[in-house]
């Protein structure tokens, strides 16, 4: 299975940290952000991994460069132009997505149990599976309200606090399949929250 990795963010919240690093290349108990979802990938036997740059993509190249010494294959799409946003990324990469696919944000520290989501998405014959989690504060993340089937009913990004209809998040993790893509324009900014 392949994964494709958000890592175009530039991280204008983290700053100073983010001067000279991309978001998912800064360190986190000594190592990149990054390094630390590559080995989640690892562990759950996502070996081929489409990292999708737009903020300093050079030092994410740089430092994985074909993957082989961090045990996976990597490739690297740059975004040249603009961000094309969390879909828009994944749209530009979607000739190399002929299969089951997961996406996850270059940023996010995570031991998410990716093998039970990948079967559960196939069990489903979904099309499109988000990872959601529970979280205390919400006002962070995309909130999401679910059927009792799991369907998502409602969908906000970042929301403000007077906003908050539920503590249920979107993670940035999203099972999907090619067809999915076939929803999406070519070439232009598009968000998997507004736009799918």
């Amino acid at each position: 299975m392949r994964a494709v990795l958000m890592a175009g963010g530039s991280g204008t919240r983290l700053r100073p940290l983010t001067c000279d690093l991309p978001k998912p290349m800064v360190p986190i108990l000594n190592r990149p952000i990054s390094e630390h979802i590559i080995n989640l990938l690892k562990r759950h036997n996502i070996t081929e991994i489409i990292a999708t740059l737009y903020y300093l993509p050079d030092v994410m190249r740089d430092y994985f460069q074909d993957g082989s010494d961090f045990g996976v294959q990597m490739t690297y799409a740059v975004e040249e132009d603009q961000p094309l946003g969390t879909a828009g990324c994944v749209k530009n990469v979607d000739e190399l997505l002929d299969d089951t696919f997961l996406v996850i944000s270059g940023d996010s520290i995570t031991d998410f149990d990716l093998s039970a989501a990948i079967a559960y998405h196939k069990k489903q014959g979904s099309k499109a599976t988000l990872v959601l989690a529970r979280v205390p504060n919400p006002v962070e993340f995309g909130v999401v309200i679910t059927n009792e089937d799991g369907r998502i009913q409602r969908f906000l990004e970042k929301p403000s606090s007077s906003e908050i209809f539920s503590d249920t998040v979107n993670t940035g993790t999203y099972i999907l399949e090619p067809s999915v893509l076939e929803y999406l324009p070519s070439d232009q900014e598009c968000d998997f929250s507004k736009d799918l």
